[in-house]
């Protein structure tokens, strides 16, 4: 599943949809759910998107695996640097702090308010919500397919990347024709549509902004995509 950008309206019907498609066609095994990242920032309910992240995992019904983007990097480096807290707000991060109750301050250039503003975060970010930022993974594998947040640096071995490039490239992966080791399926280069080579496939449509949630089912070489958009959803 792509970029979920706060929207957790939508995130929700997309898992509704997804679970109807798994009723109607059974896979072999249990079903593994994997989120590419970004939860958070820019829509209204970063909170409440982790919150269903963390119900599905509860529940029991997915194998769930949760990758890091970006933004949750800026979430983290903001609890443990507040002045981080107006280069943050630049990129979405009042609304998190919004959706977990804590209002941003007025004047993104104050020091003395980012602190009180991560101290007052701090206090009300659930531990469960905690952890789960600071325990996301950075890259799962499953047969052909390597699932990432951002993308891989072309020539280098996926035992062997970095961090920083799995969070935040973006034109030399996304310029490269591959191949990368394996499929390479990411978010956080928003398109109008899913973007699909031999190579790669890109499934952030933008949902903060567009009202579409993209995710897409791999089975064997089956690939098909599934869309959760404001007021429908379609696959």
């Amino acid at each position: 599943m792509g970029d979920i950008h706060g929207r957790h309206d939508l995130l929700e019907a997309l898992v509704r949809e997804i679970g109807r498609d798994v009723a109607a066609t059974p896979p072999s095994a249990q079903p593994l759910l994997v989120f590419l990242g970004d939860y958070v920032d820019r829509g209204p309910g970063s909170a409440q998107a982790v919150d269903i992240v963390l119900r599905l995992q509860g529940e029991g019904e997915f194998e769930i695996r949760a990758l890091k983007g970006n933004h949750e990097e800026a979430l983290l480096r903001f609890l443990d640097e507040p002045s981080f807290g107006s280069t943050w707000a630049e990129h979405g991060g009042s609304a998190t702090l919004a959706s977990y109750g804590v209002q941003p301050p007025t004047t993104r250039t104050d020091p003395i308010a980012w602190a009180a503003a991560a101290e007052a975060f701090a206090a009300v970010l659930p531990a469960a919500h905690l952890t789960f930022y600071r325990t996301l993974d950075l890259m799962t594998e499953v047969g052909d397919y390597a699932f990432v947040h951002a993308g891989v640096r072309p020539g280098v071995a996926l035992a062997h990347q970095e961090e920083r490039d799995l969070l935040w490239i973006r034109g030399e992966f996304l310029q490269a024709t591959g191949p990368f080791g394996k499929v390479i399926v990411h978010g956080h280069t928003p398109m109008e549509e899913p973007q699909v080579t031999r190579h790669r496939l890109g499934l952030d449509t933008g949902a903060y902004a567009t009202g579409v949630l993209t995710a897409v089912r791999l089975d064997g070489e089956t690939q098909r995509f599934i869309q959760a958009r404001a007021n429908r959803v379609a696959a």
